[in-house]
């Protein structure tokens, strides 16, 4: 049993006996993103587009002005937030890691609570408070 990787190949190919695996930069494993150099990045964006899919699904509920937000809120923390930090213990978060999430989690909230415009800096100034 032999393994080769050819040198200059854009997709080097790895040979175990009869079976040949392509190697890859990053790929999905048990729903975490995996890259080759070891850094969380791949995982945290894909885990931020699967709370803005939760967040797509649950747009009727958590933008109704019916329900308090006190309850919106719930819905959002136990489905939405849940989803994206799923698996987050195991990440090795940098700084850029954690600031991409709080924009994510910011952007979701703002479109939750229907704020634009102008009225986004007094919203980012209450919520840092």
């Amino acid at each position: 049993m032999r393994s080769f990787i050819s040198g200059g190949c854009s997709n080097p190919v790895i040979s175990i006996g009869h079976t040949s695996v392509e190697v890859v930069d990053k790929f999905c494993y048990l729903g975490d993103m995996l890259s080759v150099d070891g850094d969380a990045d791949a995982a945290v964006e894909a885990r931020i587009q699967i709370g803005w899919n939760k967040f797509r699904q649950l747009v009727p509920l958590v933008t109704n002005r019916e329900i308090s937000l006190i309850r919106r809120g719930r819905l959002y923390s136990s489905c939405v937030r849940s989803s994206v930090l799923h698996i987050s213990e195991t990440w090795p978060v940098r700084k850029e890691n954690e600031v991409a999430l709080q924009q994510a989690e910011m952007r979701i909230v703002r479109w939750m609570c229907n704020v634009k415009g102008d009225m986004q800096r007094f919203f980012t100034k209450l919520m840092k408070k």
